[in-house]
């Protein structure tokens, strides 16, 4: 049986009170990790980022930090899923940032990307991940 390690990343924005998740859980080689909004981790209480660019990076950061602190690396995904309150507008500018965690074009992970009526704090942005590292 494959055991499962919960992880809550020191650094990382914090859940809000109304939700209780963890940032990632490990099992079997894969790690899964929570949908990351741009919120601050030095002040998740405040305002978030303005613009689809900052927002993106925030996101970015957050998930940077729960990765650490799971051990895994950005090249280890294999699926990025991101959410979008206005695809037309916001896409290229995200994609943009997407990029530059993501350079290597012959390790790029699969990717879903939609547009969504409304995402929580009335972020622009939205991002998870999966990654695998195997044994």
């Amino acid at each position: 049986m494959t055991s499962k390690r919960h992880i809550m990343a020191e650094g990382a924005a914090p859940p809000p009170a109304t939700a209780r998740y963890s940032h990632a859980v490990e099992a079997g080689g894969w790690l899964y990790v929570t949908g990351q909004l741009p919120v601050n981790p030095d002040d998740p209480a405040g305002p978030l980022p303005e613009g689809i660019a900052a927002q993106t990076e925030m996101a970015f950061r957050n998930l940077e930090i729960i990765l650490g602190a799971s051990g895994y690396a950005f090249t280890d995904t294999v699926f990025a899923r991101i959410f979008l309150s206005d695809f037309d507008r916001d896409y290229a500018d995200m994609n943009a940032v997407f990029h530059r965690y993501f350079d290597d074009e012959s390790q790029m992970p699969s990717r879903t990307t939609v547009g969504v009526a409304k995402l929580g704090r009335d972020a622009l942005v939205e991002i998870d991940l999966v990654l695998f590292r195997g044994g």
